[in-house]
Formats: C-alpha cells, sequence, structure tokens
C-alpha cells in the first residue's frame, strides 16, 4: 500500500478504526472521515504515533456538499485517492430500537438507514471516482451484511440498505471497470468489536458462534485485513465480487445444534 492514499468512512470507532489502522501499517496515507471529529482525531494520533501519515475530516455522509468537500480535502493534501473504503453505517442503539420487522419499523429509522448506509456511499463513490480516475484508477470496498441477503425478524431498513450496497457495488464494476476502477462487497458477518463485546448478552454470542463454521467468532482485524488485501493490487483481478467474510454463517442451512454434537448423537466418529 506504500504511496496509496485511502479514506475510510466511519472510522473513529470500531471495524472503520481498526481498518484504517492496518492500511496506514501497511503504507498507506489514511483519511479518517467521521461525523465524530475528536475520534476521527484520536485515530489519526494513533496512526501518526506508530509513524503513519493521516488526516481527519468531519463529515455527516447524508450531506453531498460535505462529502464534495471531503474528496477535495484530500486530493488537495494527498494529491489522489486510491482507496474508498465505504464503511460507515447508522446501527446504534435507538436506530436498532426504531427498526424492527416491516410493521413496525418506524419511516425515520427507515430514511436514515437508507440516507446513511446506501446514499451516503453512494455520494462518496460519485465523488471520489473523478479524482481516482485522474491517475489510473482505484478500489472501492463497500462494507455490506449477512442481513442484505438473509431475511431476520428485525433490521428491515439497515437489511435493505446492505441488500442496496451490493448491487451499487456490482454498478460502478461495471460502469468503470474498463478504466482501472475496481469495486467490491465484503459481507461482513457478527463481529466481536467494541459495540458486540459492550451491548450483545454472552448467550446471544454463543447462539451466534454454534451457527459459525469456525471454532471462534470474527475479530475486527479479520475484517480489516480483507479490506486491505482487496485495497491493494494483490486483488487486481476481483471486481464485482460480494465476498463473505462471516465465518461461513451465510453459507449453509442452520441448525439447531453444533455439528460436533449431532454426530455425537448419531454415534459417528468422524468428528
Amino acid at each position: 500500500m506504500a504511496g496509496k492514499v485511502a479514506i475510510v468512512t466511519g472510522a473513529a470507532h470500531g471495524l472503520g478504526a481498526e481498518t484504517a489502522r492496518v492500511l496506514a501499517s501497511q503504507g498507506a496515507r489514511v483519511a479518517i472521515v467521521d461525523i465524530n471529529l475528536e475520534a476521527a482525531q484520536g485515530v489519526v494520533a494513533e496512526i501518526e504515533a506508530a509513524g503513519g501519515e493521516a488526516m481527519a475530516i468531519k463529515v455527516d455522509l447524508t450531506s453531498e456538499s460535505e462529502i464534495m468537500g471531503m474528496a477535495e480535502a484530500v486530493e488537495q493534501r494527498f494529491g489522489r485517492i486510491d482507496v474508498l473504503h465505504n464503511n460507515a453505517a447508522a446501527l446504534d442503539v435507538p436506530q436498532r430500537q426504531a427498526d424492527r420487522d416491516v410493521c413496525n419499523v418506524s419511516i425515520e429509522a427507515w430514511d436514515r438507514a437508507l440516507d446513511v448506509n446506501a446514499r451516503g456511499a453512494m455520494l462518496c463513490s460519485k465523488h471520489v471516482v473523478p479524482v481516482m480516475l485522474k491517475t489510473g484508477g482505484g478500489s472501492i470496498i463497500h462494507s455490506t451484511s449477512g442481513f442484505g441477503q438473509l431475511g431476520d425478524v428485525t433490521l428491515t431498513a439497515y437489511a435493505a440498505s446492505k441488500a442496496a450496497l451490493m448491487a451499487l457495488s456490482r454498478s460502478i464494476a461495471a460502469q468503470f471497470g474498463k478504466k482501472g476502477i475496481r469495486s467490491n462487497a465484503i459481507m461482513i458477518g457478527f463481529v466481536l468489536n467494541d459495540h458486540a463485546q459492550k451491548t450483545v448478552p454472552e448467550e446471544i454470542k454463543q447462539i451466534l458462534l454454534a451457527q459459525h463454521l469456525t471454532p471462534q467468532l470474527g475479530s475486527p482485524r479479520q475484517i480489516a485485513d480483507v479490506v486491505a488485501f482487496l485495497a491493494s493490487e494483490e486483488s487486481s483481478f476481483i471486481t464485482g465480487a460480494t465476498i463473505p467474510v462471516d465465518g461461513g454463517f451465510t453459507s449453509h442451512s442452520p441448525a439447531m445444534v453444533p455439528l460436533s454434537e449431532y454426530f455425537e448423537r448419531q454415534g459417528s466418529n468422524k468428528l
């Protein structure tokens, strides 16, 4: 990533912050974009203390003018843009509580999810792509979710916004691939980030773990490593793809008991 410039939205906390740190550790200069400027500056301080280079920009992703200003500020500071990671999402506790089944989801929660998660990513892409084209292209990575592919009893608006991102990603790949721009989505599963560690009960974590095909639940670093791969030239033949990064959660039918317990009940010694 040496010499490359990356923008990470929603990078003041959680997965975005970890991704920004990983990209910077691999040589990229990183724009930490978030609505919380103070927290974004804290991530910049961490990166700089480790010898990297970064800048913090406060952006409300519902504002096209602010997004346009962001792209201009990054180009002015670093001279180019090579990577855009559309990571930001509206999924705080009040949003979760209002984003329920289709009969009970509030219209405010619906509009906010689509405005931030889908429209915000579209606007970031709209204003970053022209900058990327000046230097021969770049890589755009969209953070989606298993909710965008699988139905659930809640988070109707969030699911719709994440499904929209998968379509957006493919459209960008089709429209600008011949000009050197790659666009991919990563379908993120349950990850033990700050939010999950603090608010998700242990019982729920164990239920989710039982449906994973891995021994442990995911970590922010595991997501960041995939983003870094897609941002690098090592993934230069990958575009238009939606890649599950979810411990196999979306790859199989749900099981009521862990497979090891199932085989034990069947008297099998295969495991």
